[in-house]
């Protein structure tokens, strides 16, 4: 397990929302090393990723490479996301990363999306290597 430790006092999270400890499964290595911290700055506030884990604001990430947009049993999805007919894999998890609204339009995260590439390949590596 990687332990990253998010402060509000960064600015890297709004207050009250992860002001403590995120722990975050990480395999080896420095390009998993550096998703799981693109993924605890931006996902973590919202998403879980262990198996078994509550969905928190948005649903859990555990398995999520190869599994059908709105599929998490008990997590209330958008229309939108429901209806996608999307299938999270490395592709379209960068696409969606970069910008949420434009690949499923009326989907509820709000969030801008991940600008920068090597960040964003980054967390897609990460997301799609959490174990099922």
């Amino acid at each position: 397990m990687k332990t990253i430790i998010c402060l509000a006092t960064t600015g890297l999270v709004t207050a009250g929302a992860l002001a403590a400890t995120a722990t975050i499964a990480a395999p080896p290595g420095p390009a998993a090393t550096a998703g799981a911290q693109v993924f605890a700055r931006s996902c973590a506030m919202c998403h879980t990723v262990a198996r078994g884990a509550p969905s928190k604001l948005g649903p859990n990430l555990a398995g999520v490479s190869g599994r059908k947009a709105g599929s998490v049993p008990g997590f209330r999805y958008s229309p939108a996301m429901s209806k996608s007919g999307i299938t999270w894999k490395a592709d379209t998890l960068d696409a969606f990363l970069a910008k949420p609204s434009a690949v499923v339009p009326g989907n509820r995260m709000g969030f801008a999306g991940i600008k920068d590439t090597a960040q964003r390949a980054a967390v897609v590596s990460y997301i799609t290597g959490l174990p099922k």
